[in-house]
């Protein structure tokens, strides 16, 4: 199922259950296991899911962990009007803030455009951006007048590669 396409028109009950599952059961079992180990964790959290699931946002922030912004809902931003885009990012923002009480401080879209991390850098609010995945290391770029911080991604603790070729 994982990878499936949209039903025109209708529900597709077993898509939604698979997202259904992490907030239902996956976070619960991971937020156990790293409270418990006491590991520092952060959170890419979608605004409006953060906004659906009070009682995760609480747990994660009793527990100390960074909630980091994953954008505003989980769109493709590739061919989204560069407006558009910058009303989006404000609007996570906002959401983001209103949910847990903090604007977020670290920012990944994952599924961006050409102009992603210039619109972010240029909102300039963020410790750190994490849109890249082209180094082990954080590094500085200059975006315009700004200079910012870039926490390269790393796509060993995503579980996207389990859904995805090779796998």
């Amino acid at each position: 199922v994982a990878g499936a396409s949209m039903w025109a028109g209708q529900r597709h009950w077993n898509m939604e259950s698979i997202y259904e599952y992490g907030a239902r059961a996956g976070f619960w079992r991971l937020h156990r296991l790293f409270t418990a180990l006491q590991i520092p964790v952060t959170i890419y959290g979608v605004a409006t899911a953060l906004a659906r699931a009070p009682e995760q946002v609480a747990a994660m922030q009793a527990a100390g962990w960074e909630i980091a912004s994953h954008g505003l809902k989980w769109v493709e931003h590739k061919d989204m009007p560069e407006a558009e885009e910058r009303a989006a990012i404000a609007e996570a923002i906002r959401l983001h803030t209103e949910v847990t009480g903090e604007r977020p401080r670290g920012w990944y879209t994952g599924r961006c455009s050409v102009n992603t991390v210039r619109l972010v850098t240029e909102e300039g609010g963020f410790d750190y951006i994490s849109d890249t995945y082209d180094d082990d290391l954080p590094y500085w770029i200059e975006a315009g007048a700004r200079e910012q911080l870039i926490i390269p991604y790393t796509l060993e603790a995503n579980d996207m590669r389990f859904a995805t070729a090779p796998g």
